[in-house]
């Protein structure tokens, strides 16, 4: 075969210029070919994804379109999606390509519910690290999405935002550039992004909704402990609400003005009402196999579009089938 000196689109290289082989160029010549060989649409109006992609390509087959959309060719606003009734706004530019989505890594425990350039957003099950120090421990969050975004950047990077215990479950938020992290890092400073729990504890609660203060301090064995002198630790303030009660139980929506390490854990142990299956802190009822704690919502401005995302996860079966039994 003869060698061409010439680079992809018909440039020639300069002189002593060496053709660049690594797998970063690579991917890039691979993505400009398959925008080459895209289709483009704007949305003008609310539309499901199906309908839109029927109507906009009006000379390919209903079957077609749902093959493309399955293989993972179509992308809205740069991000790969799959579902029939994904709902379009305005705005929103939609992609078709000829280049299938290459397969996904296999996921344990959490779920992907939202990827871009700057973020991922995934709901964690009970019972799986978010991260851990020691290098043999591969089924955490950090190095199951590691391995899945090393499929298509293979020195793609990634930063953890908040860490949820093994034992809870919820929606959890990771960076994948510096500058992402660093945005977000500062919302978690200023309040910006939020959280806001579903929480299980012992007993009935007092009252239908309540504000908790204390000071926060760890010991040497790593365990919060809350005060209700002022000054004495870090200031913690936790608000909930209650949602259902039951003889032994209460399940509450909890929201945070202050970002303390296990700060619910050792509020509601300081209250009298420890969360159920945490016995560091206080929790003496039977064991449900995992924390009462779970994340159901996210809240944060995106660090590039600038508008503000919320993610929202259902309450653990777990948690509602105790109410049942009462």
């Amino acid at each position: 075969m003869a060698y061409t000196n010439k680079r992809p689109g018909g440039k020639k290289r300069p002189p002593g210029v060496a053709k660049d082989t690594s797998y970063a160029a690579r991917e890039q010549a691979r993505r400009e070919k398959a925008d080459a060989q895209s289709r483009s649409f704007t949305v003008k109006e609310p539309a499901e994804l199906l309908a839109f992609l029927l109507e906009a390509m009006s000379g390919t087959g209903r079957n077609s379109v749902k093959s493309i959309l399955s293989h993972g060719q179509v992308r809205v606003d740069g991000i790969a999606v799959t579902r029939h009734n994904h709902e379009l706004q305005p705005g929103q530019k939609v992609v078709v390509g000829k280049e299938r989505a290459k397969p996904k890594a296999k996921l344990t425990g959490l779920r992907i519910l939202h990827e871009d350039d700057d973020v991922i957003v995934v709901r964690k099950e009970a019972g799986l690290l978010s991260m851990s120090s020691s290098r043999e421990e591969d089924n955490t969050v950090y190095r199951q999405l590691m391995g899945h975004i090393r499929l298509t950047d293979q020195h793609g990077r990634l930063f953890a935002l908040q860490l949820l215990e093994k034992d809870a479950s919820g929606v959890m938020l990771l960076a994948k550039n510096e500058a992402a992290k660093e945005a977000i890092l500062e919302q978690w400073s200023n309040g910006t992004a939020k959280q806001a729990y579903t929480v299980l504890v012992e007993g009935k609660v007092k009252r239908e909704a309540d504000t908790v203060t204390s000071w926060l301090r760890e010991t040497k064995t790593l365990k919060m402990y809350a005060s209700r002198k002022e000054g004495d630790g870090l200031h913690a303030v936790l608000h909930y609400k209650l949602l259902k009660a039951a003889s032994q139980v209460s399940l509450l929506e909890v929201t945070t003005d202050t970002n303390r390490k296990n700060q619910i854990r050792a509020q509601f142990e300081d209250i009298g009402h420890p969360i159920v299956g945490d016995k560091k802190y206080g929790s003496t009822l039977r064991n449900m196999g995992r924390l009462g704690l779970h994340v159901h919502e996210l809240t944060f401005v995106h660090p590039t579009s600038g508008r503000t995302t919320k993610f929202e996860t259902e309450v653990p079966k777990t948690f509602l089938a105790l109410f049942q039994e009462n």
